[in-house]
This record gives C-alpha cells, sequence and structure tokens, in this order.
C-alpha cells in the first residue's frame, strides 16, 4: 500500500511515498535520481519495515524546488518528511549522495534514527579524487546531460549485466535525460566536495558500510575508511559489483539490509 503526499519547505513542496509496514525506515537516494530508485529492494523490505522514500530537492517529483543545495539542506528536509509522517525515531539507509546525508544525520539528528546503513557512500577522499569531482563538473556543464550518459556504463554497471540487460541500461539512460541540469550539478557539487570524515567517530548507531568491490566514486578505501572510524560498525564489501548495486543486486543488498536492522541487541 503506497500513501504519496508532499511537505511544504520555504521554498518549495518535498515530494515522498510511504509504504509497506512494520518498524520505520527512511531512504534515501543519489544524485540524479529518485526514490523510484530504491523500488526494486523496496519489494523485499515492505512486509518488515513501514518504508518512507523522499525525492531530494531538486530530483523526481521534487525537482521545481531550487532553494539551498547543502547537506544541512538535504538532511533537514528528510527530517521534515519524517515530522509529516509522525514518526520520530527511524533506521536509515543512504545510497551515493544519501550515504552522505545518511552520515550528517546520523550525528546532528541522533537522536532520531536507531540503525543506519551507508550504502556506496564516502568519506576521506584523496585530493586526486577531489580534482576529478571538480573536473567532472567541469565536462557536464561545458557537454551538458549526454556527458554523464558517455561515462554512465563504465562507472555504474559490470560489463556483464550491461550485456545481459540493455534494456535496464537504457531505461536509466532515459532517467538521466530528464534530469534538470542545473539541479544534477549543485547536487553532484555538494555530493563531491562535502567532506564529513572528522565527524564519522561521533556517529553512536549500530551502522552498516556497504559497498560494491569496483565502486569508482565510493570506493573499498573509503568504506574501510568509514568503517575505522564509526565506532559500532560493520563493513560489507560486495564481491563484483561497481556504483549499480540497486540495480544489479537489489535482492543481495535488501537482504544484508534487512539482517542488519533485523539483529538483536540495543540501540544508539
Amino acid at each position: 500500500m503506497e500513501r504519496a503526499a508532499r511537505v511544504r519547505t520555504t521554498d518549495g513542496l518535498i515530494n515522498f511515498e510511504r509504504s509497506g509496514r512494520g518498524s520505520p525506515l527512511v531512504l534515501i537516494h543519489g544524485v540524479g535520481a529518485s526514490l523510484r530508485s530504491w523500488d526494486d529492494a523496496c519489494g523485499a523490505l515492505e512486509s518488515d519495515f513501514d518504508i518512507i522514500r523522499l525525492d531530494l530537492r531538486g530530483h523526481g517529483a521534487s525537482a521545481p524546488i531550487r532553494g539551498e543545495y547543502s547537506i544541512d539542506r538535504f538532511a533537514a528536509d528528510v527530517v521534515a518528511v519524517m515530522d509529516e509522517t509522525g514518526i520520530s525515531r527511524a533506521d536509515l539507509v543512504g545510497f551515493s549522495l544519501g550515504g552522505l546525508i545518511a552520515q550528517r544525520l546520523a550525528v546532528g539528528w541522533a537522536g532520531r534514527f536507531s540503525r543506519v546503513v551507508l550504502l556506496s557512500a564516502v568519506a576521506g577522499r584523496t585530493r586526486e579524487e577531489r580534482q576529478k569531482v571538480v573536473a567532472r563538473l567541469d565536462m557536464i556543464r561545458q557537454g551538458g546531460i549526454e556527458t554523464v550518459l558517455g561515462a554512465a556504463h563504465n562507472r555504474w554497471f559490470t560489463e556483464a549485466f550491461a550485456r545481459a540487460h540493455p534494456e535496464v541500461i537504457e531505461q536509466r539512460m532515459d532517467e538521466l535525460r530528464q534530469v534538470d541540469l542545473e539541479s544534477y550539478l549543485e547536487a553532484y557539487r555538494v555530493f563531491g566536495q562535502t567532506e564529513l570524515v572528522d565527524t564519522l567517530h561521533a556517529i553512536m548507531q549500530p551502522t552498516l558500510v556497504m559497498t560494491g568491490e569496483f565502486d569508482q566514486g565510493s570506493n573499498v578505501r573509503m568504506a574501510e575508511t568509514m568503517h575505522q572510524l564509526i565506532p559500532n560498525s560493520e563493513l560489507r564489501i560486495l564481491p563484483g559489483l561497481k556504483h549499480s548495486v540497486l540495480v544489479e543486486a537489489s535482492a543481495q543488498v535488501s537482504g544484508h539490509i534487512r539482517k542488519f536492522l533485523k539483529k538483536p541487541g540495543e540501540e544508539a
């Protein structure tokens, strides 16, 4: 059962959907995506969780919202949706940009979140990695969204999956073609240039850090850094996968999420 709604902020309407039964769970997507990116994983989680999915400002049905693009503003939007739905405390899963937002929420709104999953998230970028972010932003600004499409196959999907499922690849490309370029650039800038590594030690919730073995943007070294610095954390590397884990391995990912969130033990 899906319940769609919107939350009015000072500068626009945040779109969200609620589905499933069980304990509250908030899912946050990545740059250029929307709440639809969680569809496959949700199908495997809705029997155990009361799920909130939202479109971040500038994304999906929240695309008209401009305003400030920052980790704090993205995080505040998540809390606003929780307040609107009457959820005072929930588990939290953030993918990619959503993983960075989840790190901020786990520290700044610690009392609102019980357990945290950082999926294909980032922390502790090297100077070279920061320079690549700036170069990629410049490339997209000059070449438009088509430059994103040109690099997506190699960065996101494994070769085997791309050969076996060309229709899925094309669907993802079609979704990207609909993205508002300025919103994409602003969100990518926030994702690429915000650094929260110095606050990881303050995440007290039980935390699962998970990434694909060959993920270029959210690599194993960064996952290991998060695992080392977050006191009560577990690390899981998904063999053979790149950044598109929600598409290529949704059942595997949702299985790990369920197992971790359902684990008995004291909450933070």
